[in-house]
């Protein structure tokens, strides 16, 4: 990802230096592990020590792929460059490279997920102080882009503090899905080297040994992964999308913040456009395009082939990056989010009630008016707010019909805004607990 979408903390996790560290890492332990097992020379195995702490020379590994055309084997030709050639004749034993490339990608993704884990949290916590701050204001809700009914501001920010929540315990359960290694050697039948290696690497770097790895680590773990990045990237346009609407003109209910010196346009000295949730909205895009290549890799040839490999250098990175970005992006925005509760209020009255019928509709029905007439009635003062202009309440008071079942304090009773907040409270108690 260009570095105008990315978090350096992120972005370190794919670095090319990280990864060979990891590498060194894996190899390293594996080298313990062997030794205790009697397999190789206990001295050899602390003689690969000797590069803890080096700087790999990622040009120097370049140049030996350029020959070898084999990034592994480059790597491991440099390390013995650094440890000596005698002393490292026993590195990589009884392994294969996708042993090391597997458990180095679940790592990379285990790491990136707890970034995102803490995103969401902050998120969450921003979403939480915006939802108390505004659950007593009024808006009104709709449906189609069309105005429903009231609502509040507060069940909005409620409303996707829940579905952030749910996004939180689907990266925690996809970071435990993907917390596997393997050490398992060719076609993963442990023939060349011991399980024990593979338990003892895993617990050094804190994943769980993969059950029956074949020669590959198994890709519908990944494919999880990668999907529930997309559940959370389309969440994020969610919300955006949400602001989006409110900062419409004509709507203007509330924007994204302007700040001292912004432009809006190039050529239009008046705009304050919603750039960052527009931003979101395309962000997201580019994470969800990578779940349906994250799904089709789990169908790999026999015990293993390299179709998957293309793609995980690129969406491993890319997507990771990008979400990080965004998650913190909305969470400023969110934060910094200006809101109108008077504009809300406007917007909710500019069809002089007509908000209201559904209320109307079922007094009428509890008077002993028939469903369908009570439609009929209700709907048809309703048009005349649509078509004239009308004061829907003013009009039904007008209705001889409607008069015949209610009296004037019962419909001036339906008009009472209060009525549709009234289990805001309890709605706040399923979402984020007791007070």
């Amino acid at each position: 990802m260009i570095p105008r979408y990315s978090r350096p903390d992120m972005v370190a996790i794919w670095a090319p230096e990280t990864k060979f560290r990891i590498w060194y890492e894996i190899e390293a332990h594996a080298c313990d592990a062997q030794a205790e097992l009697g397999v190789i020379p206990k001295a050899n195995a602390e003689a690969v020590w000797k590069a803890d702490g080096v700087a790999f020379d990622v040009a120097r590994i370049d140049e030996i792929e350029a020959v070898t055309k084999h990034d592994v084997i480059a790597f491991l030709t440099h390390l013995s460059e650094i440890v000596g050639a005698d002393e490292a004749r026993f590195v990589h034993q009884g392994m294969t490279s996708s042993d090391v490339l597997d458990t180095t990608f679940n790592i990379q993704l285990v790491r990136a997920a707890d970034i995102l884990i803490a995103d969401l949290e902050k998120l969450l916590a921003a979403l939480k102080t915006r939802a108390f701050e505004h659950k007593d204001t009024v808006r009104i809700g709709r449906s189609h882009g069309i105005h429903a009914e009231p609502t509040t501001m507060g069940l909005t920010f409620a409303r996707f503090y829940a579905e952030m929540d749910r996004n939180l315990a689907r990266m925690k359960t996809a970071r435990e899905e993907v917390a596997t290694g393997a050490i398992s050697g060719a076609v993963g039948t442990f023939a060349n080297i011991d399980p024990a290696v593979e338990v003892h690497v895993c617990e050094k770097l804190g994943l769980k040994p993969e059950p029956i790895s074949t020669q590959v680590i198994p890709r519908d773990r990944h494919a999880a992964f990668f999907a529930a990045m997309g559940v959370v990237a389309s969440s994020i346009e969610n919300v955006a999308t949400e602001i989006r609407h409110m900062q419409r003109t004509e709507v203007l209910e509330a924007e994204e913040f302007f700040s001292k010196g912004q432009k809006g346009s190039s050529a239009m000295p008046h705009k304050r456009n919603p750039v960052l949730t527009e931003n979101l909205t395309g962000l997201a895009r580019l994470v969800r395009m990578a779940v349906i290549p994250a799904m089709e890799n789990v169908a790999l040839w026999h015990e293993r082939d390299i179709s998957h490999s293309s793609v995980e250098r690129n969406i491993g990175p890319d997507t990771t990056v990008t979400l990080d970005f965004a998650l913190a992006r909305l969470t400023s925005v969110v934060e910094n989010l200006v809101v109108y509760p008077e504009t809300m209020l406007r917007n909710l009255h500019k069809f002089k009630g007509l908000v209201m019928s559904q209320r109307v509709l079922l007094a009428l029905t509890q008077a002993g008016v028939s469903r369908e007439d009570s439609y009929r009635l209700v709907q048809r003062n309703a048009m005349k707010v649509w078509e004239e202009g009308a004061d829907f309440k003013e009009e039904l008071l007008k209705d001889d019909e409607v008069r015949a079942a209610l009296s004037e304090a019962e419909i001036e009773e339906k008009f009472d805004l209060g009525y549709h907040t009234k289990h805001v409270d309890t709605i706040f108690t399923r979402v984020f607990g007791e007070a």
